[in-house]
């Protein structure tokens, strides 16, 4: 399927869902995929405390609160009216006062109350849609701040081991230049390499602590009050293939595809509202009270007819306004969507190459591996000095950082790739493991 193949799908499959859709809220545990329980728990407590969720939750309540008043306009309004006074009538001044309910309904002929609750309600569906995105948000940044951790703390290892091997180094060739073995110019040399490794330790450590503070402000804690546990890399699991291609539905379900939809249907309830003013207002009111001593029961029913003549073009106005807000949101929504397909391309080619990166990375390794074994075994044999053994040592140490660098970016490839499926790539990965299996 061609790009532009795969754009028209995805734009097919989202406009009609315009019309209806009851979409599933993302994988409450998408992360699943990296089977690591200490994950797990950052996460539990990340989406218990975080404060934006916290505030997108209220606002929702907000919102559904707001659809209850929309919701008002369609049954009957009763108010408890009361007035009193003085007044003189033929030479006689005496105290009036009135009191009683009164009661008014609006019968909304023209759908504008309905076209008003239709639009709360969308506005209600966007509110949700934005908690989703929020959530999505919050565990993909976790996730990666998470891998970003253990990356340092696996290449913190390793760069320690290679300082050691720098180390030992150093030392062997100071002994051998004591014995006539070696000259100024390998000690240099070997300092030099020993001072050039040391730089790659503090990048590093402020590396995991910057990964460290930002999880604590994920979890909505300061870094003084709470400090995350550790996730090891080794901990952590890949699905056994990455998919490389996916079909165009999978990213229909996106949080803000879905948000781009109830700002659309929003607008379009927005016109109704604007096409209703054009239109008569019926209401219909009743009042009973009683009036001051001496006079009986007053009752009172009436119907009220108000519609618009001359209002200077405001209410034609108005509608041709909602009528370009829908089109601005419709807009809008085409946009999201592309640029969902622009995301989840990006994703996916980032899996193509980070896996050629990995596969090569994971060559050199196993070469450094094989090249450290043969030396190590022409030592034992007395073929070759130590100074030989570590240098192999330094290499295969090298080669190591190398493929956790590259192991690390096909583990935020994968966080990448649910993020932009909108938290159902399990399901995607689920697919393209059955189809290898085929």
């Amino acid at each position: 399927m061609t790009r532009r193949h795969f754009t028209l799908a995805l734009l097919s499959a989202c406009c009609f869902a315009v019309e209806a859709h009851a979409a599933p809220t993302p994988d409450a545990s998408w992360w699943a995929i990296f089977r690591s329980p200490t994950l797990d728990a950052v996460m539990r407590q990340a989406v218990s405390d975080n404060l934006d969720l916290a505030a997108a939750q209220a606002t929702i309540a907000q919102a559904d609160e707001a659809i209850t008043v929309a919701r008002a306009g369609l049954r009957p309004r009763i108010d408890l009216t009361a007035q009193g006074g003085r007044q003189r009538m033929g030479g006689v001044s005496s105290n009036v006062y009135g009191i009683g309910p009164q009661v008014s309904f609006d019968f909304d002929l023209f759908g504008g109350t309905r076209s008003a609750i239709a639009q709360q309600r969308a506005f209600a569906d966007l509110q949700r849609h934005r908690f989703d995105a929020a959530w999505l948000t919050l565990t993909g940044d976790v996730a990666i701040q998470a891998l970003q951790l253990a990356s340092a703390r696996a290449q913190m290892a390793a760069v320690e081991d290679l300082l050691a091997q720098d180390r030992r180094l150093l030392t062997l060739t100071e002994t051998a230049h004591d014995h006539g073995s070696a000259t100024q110019v390998d000690i240099a040399l070997a300092r030099s390499q020993l001072a050039q490794d040391e730089t790659l330790l503090p990048p590093l450590a402020q590396q995991q602590d910057l990964a460290r503070h930002m999880l604590s402000v994920l979890a909505g804690r300061s870094p003084g009050d709470w400090t995350p546990p550790d996730v090891d890399l080794a901990d952590l699991t890949l699905p056994a293939d990455l998919p490389d291609s996916l079909p165009s539905d999978l990213a229909h379900d996106r949080p803000d595809i879905l948000e781009a939809e109830a700002q659309l249907h929003a607008a379009s309830a927005g016109i109704g509202i604007a096409t209703a003013d054009l239109y008569p207002l019926l209401q219909l009111s009743a009042a009973l009270g009683q009036g001051a001593p001496g006079i009986a029961t007053l009752w009172s029913i009436a119907a009220g007819l108000t519609a618009p003549i001359f209002h200077g073009g405001a209410l034609k106005a108005n509608q041709r306004a909602a009528v370009d807000g829908y089109q601005a949101s419709l807009a809008g929504y085409k946009q999201t969507v592309v640029a969902s397909l622009g995301q989840v391309a990006d994703a996916l080619q980032a899996i193509r190459h980070d896996g050629q990166e990995e596969a090569a990375q994971q060559g050199a390794l196993s070469a450094a591996e094989t090249s450290q074994h043969l030396a190590e075994a022409g030592y034992r044999a007395g073929q070759n000095d130590m100074l030989t053994v570590l240098a192999a040592q330094r290499s295969r140490q090298r080669a190591l950082l190398g493929q956790i660098q590259a192991r690390t970016a096909r583990y935020l490839d994968a966080v990448n790739l649910s993020v932009a499926l909108g938290g159902h790539a399990r399901g995607a990965f689920e697919r393209q493991q059955s189809l290898a299996t085929r």
